[in-house]
């Protein structure tokens, strides 16, 4: 009697055992995840293999070092320079004024709807906050353009002299922009650290403050550099706000009170013009994009990095 109930035991799990490979269903999801991620990186492929052959044409003709470290972008014009740096300055100067009011405002925002808003509140006020990501960049371009240029020239020293279209104004619109990015994974990555450890830190007679910024903050420290990483990304990449609100005048310049073009407003506007395909003009789109695509590349790369470096396990 044993036997035969050890017997069947044994070929209920065996039968069981069988039973724990995947079913039809179960293969058929898997198989549109892994299609999924192969697209993803078929694009990336995609577009580097779409860059390449023209910027290559484009420095045949053009030398690496006047491209790099040139202070004249005319390549549209008959008297013809290729200095990049021009755009890289604007880029660089507009990103930064974003990043001065988006990290801030973001991880203020993240930190009191993690730590102090209570639920009822933080239901109504991140749905709020996230809307502003839907928002169509255009309208934020006009909307720095007719709101904040004009409300800059009267609160700003006259002296100034702050022009119709401004880095200043395109940076301030475009932090207001990338808010909701870093708020919104900085409040995901907050919430993933255990309660336990504020549990203990209240439990040794820390305050509320002292918890937010000693323990929990460094205890999602890695998520919250993966979202401002990100927020620079946005920030760098973005189109419409610079060429509607800073300008299409290339001038080497850290000054965000006059006309500057950034890297994706010149690529803008050039596609949408009437460049020959094939010409030397037209193959400056591939070559200010492709410096585009590695800078954020190697953005993404260091992100990596630090992601890694500052990751907390927790059982």
């Amino acid at each position: 009697m044993t036997g035969s109930t050890t017997q069947s035991a044994a070929g209920t799990g065996h039968q069981s055992l069988r039973r724990t490979r995947p079913r039809y269903g179960e293969a058929a999801i898997k198989g549109v995840l892994l299609t999924a991620a192969l697209v993803s990186v078929a694009t990336t492929v995609g577009i580097v293999v779409s860059l390449i052959p023209p910027a290559v044409e484009f420095f045949d003709n053009v030398d690496l070092g006047e491209f790099f470290t040139g202070t004249k972008w005319t390549p549209l014009f008959a008297d013809k320079h290729f200095g990049v740096l021009p755009l890289v300055a604007a880029t660089l100067v507009i990103t930064g004024i974003a990043l001065l009011v988006a990290i801030p405002v973001g991880l203020g925002a993240a930190i009191y709807l993690s730590e102090y808003a209570k639920p009822g509140l933080r239901k109504v006020l991140k749905p709020s906050l996230e809307i502003l990501a839907g928002i169509p960049t255009v309208v934020y371009g006009f909307f720095a353009l007719a709101f904040i240029t004009p409300l800059l020239q009267d609160v700003l020293p006259s002296d100034w002299s702050v022009s119709v279209r401004n880095g200043l104004a395109a940076g301030l619109v475009m932090g207001v922009m990338i808010v909701p990015t870093i708020a919104s994974l900085t409040e995901d990555a907050l919430s993933a650290v255990p309660h336990a450890l504020r549990d203990g830190a209240f439990a040794l007679g820390s305050g509320k403050r002292t918890v937010s910024v000693r323990v929990v903050v460094p205890a999602a420290l890695s998520g919250i550099v993966a979202a401002c990483v990100l927020g620079i990304s946005r920030a760098v990449g973005e189109t419409m706000i610079v060429l509607i609100a800073a300008g299409s005048t290339p001038e080497f310049t850290v000054n965000p009170l006059v006309e500057m073009e950034t890297m994706t407003a010149f690529i803008a506007r050039a596609a949408s013009g009437d460049v020959p395909v094939g010409s030397i003009a037209y193959n400056t789109i591939f070559a200010v994009g492709a410096l585009l695509f590695l800078a954020t590349f190697l953005m993404n790369m260091i992100s990596i990095r630090l992601v890694r470096k500052y990751r907390e396990v927790y059982e």
